[in-house]
């Protein structure tokens, strides 16, 4: 009875594992379910499907898990990473160092400028130019587009380019060292004698004539020059005198920061005749620094900046000094603080997907996609948190860090001072801060910890103390604004009911 036994042998015998096979406890089970399929194979001595050697039972996922893998599914991922990349080309696009393809709001000192330096080339002639205005207002950055420009236009009138000497002052080491860069430029340093200083060998260069061919002019720009006044300005002046010798090819462009210094050489200048042609920066105004931003954030095929975002920027920085690069840098950390927002945002997320379950994640995941675009600008929140790190004054973060008691008798001296008076004694400021501390209920220190107090605050320069053999009778001034208290202590209800 063979065939009998094939049909009911018993699941022990079903189960008997063959030499050399290998079982996981994860791929079967005695109880599998049969397939239509395998109908036809019900007469087969085995009635089990045998699995891959390879599955392995950490690999094995619940089908009740299939439907809902993960609370962030991988749209959402790609579209966090493309966020992040946005917000980190903008960045890139404001960053000081990433120069623009054109400099806009300059293009009149950028046409003098490069007039001044055809005129050189042309007549073959030496000049000199100093260009001043306050930090950040596209000096060095205007100096490169010139360069671009006069090498441009040499090539179309085919005229010899100039050697290019850029030299940044603050990177030398003694202020006769920029005779030895200039000497460089002008001829190898095997020619050079120890016998001369190099401001020598340059003058007795420039006196003797040169030969006519392969000789070519060189423009020396020399940038941050106010690096180079000395107590007599002999280097400043024997600089700028190098343009003078008979047979001169150097073209000087002086850059510094100083608008008076200008008038402080000048005059000596004058009467050593080589007297420069004077072009002076002036500080941007508001509209031209919304102007520039929108320039670099142009080449952008999206929207970072609200427009009243960028307009607080500019009307900031513009009333404070006008400097470019402040503004640059206000914006990179305005992102900065959208980034922030986003993560704390996006962690907030996850925990609410936790805490409700993974069954209504793709709602949570839809609402999220709605307001991606609205999350993801700067708005005027975030610039007036940037501006207000940006110009923060030392004093505002001395007064916030200050004890509770300390910044009580600084509101008591200003709701003192506040009746006209100038000064006052620390026994008459006791009482006003006595009065704070019991309409708050808080528990007042005596007068002569109050003194010390007072001394305290008068070591870190926020009070003036008077001597006297008498605590209560010595003489207290505010030594700070008045204003800077109550907005340094503003933001606490507290204070700000104390200072109404």
């Amino acid at each position: 009875m063979p065939t009998i036994v094939a049909h009911h042998s018993s699941p022990m015998a079903v189960e008997t594992q063959k030499p050399g096979e290998i079982r996981s406890k994860g791929c079967s089970t005695p109880q599998k379910r049969r397939l239509r399929s395998d109908s036809d194979r019900k007469d087969s001595p085995i009635s089990f499907t045998q699995l891959p050697m390879h599955c392995s039972p950490m690999k094995w996922k619940s089908p009740r898990r299939c439907g809902t893998d993960s609370p962030r599914t991988p749209g959402n991922g790609i579209e966090e990473n493309s966020g992040d990349a946005m917000l980190s080309a903008v960045k890139e696009a404001l960053h000081v160092s990433m120069a623009p393809s054109t400099v806009v709001c300059r293009e009149d000192e950028q046409s003098r400028v490069l007039e001044f330096c055809k005129q050189c080339i042309e007549q073959e002639k030496a000049g000199s130019l100093y260009v001043c205005g306050c930090p950040g207002t596209g000096k060095s950055l205007l100096m490169e587009k010139v360069k671009e420009a006069l090498f441009d236009w040499a090539k179309e009138v085919h005229f010899q380019p100039p050697d290019v000497a850029s030299i940044n002052c603050t990177s030398l080491t003694n202020t006769a060292e920029i005779f030895s860069k200039i000497l460089g430029n002008n001829q190898p340093p095997k020619k050079t004698s120890c016998s001369k200083s190099p401001l020598h060998h340059l003058q007795s260069l420039y006196s003797q004539k040169q030969p006519s061919t392969g000789t070519k002019m060189m423009l020396i720009i020399a940038d941050e020059l106010d690096f180079l006044i000395t107590k007599d300005r002999t280097v400043l002046h024997d600089l700028f005198m190098l343009t003078t010798f008979p047979f001169s090819r150097c073209i000087l462009i002086g850059i510094a920061n100083a608008i008076d210094l200008a008038d402080r050489f000048l005059p000596k200048l004058q009467s050593l005749n080589c007297k420069p042609m004077v072009i002076t920066f002036r500080s941007y105004s508001k509209g031209e620094i919304i102007m520039i931003l929108q320039q670099r954030l142009k080449a952008l095929p999206y929207t970072v900046f609200q427009p009243q975002a960028l307009e607080l920027c500019a009307r900031k920085v513009a009333a404070a000094s006008g400097d470019m690069r402040k503004a640059l840098c206000v914006c990179r950390s305005a992102i900065e603080m959208l980034e922030a927002e986003l993560r704390e945002s996006t962690s907030n997320l996850n925990l609410l997907q936790l805490e409700r379950g993974f069954s209504n994640h793709q709602t949570i995941g839809a609402c999220e996609i709605s307001t991606k675009q609205e999350k993801n600008i700067v708005r005027v929140d975030h610039m007036a948190i940037a501006l207000s790190k940006a110009y923060r004054s030392p004093i505002l973060d001395t007064i916030q860090s200050l004890p509770h008691h300390q910044q009580i008798i600084l509101c008591s001296a200003v709701k003192l001072f506040r009746m006209g008076r100038k000064d006052t004694t620390v026994g008459e400021l006791s009482k006003y801060y006595i009065d704070i501390c019991k309409s708050t209920l808080i528990p007042p220190v005596g007068i002569m910890e109050l003194s010390t107090m007072c001394q305290v605050l008068g070591d870190q320069g926020l009070l003036k103390l008077g001597q006297s053999r008498e605590d209560k009778v010595r003489r207290v001034t505010l030594n700070i604004n008045e204003a800077d208290i109550t907005f340094a202590l503003q933001g606490v209800r507290f204070f700000r009911n104390c200072l109404q």
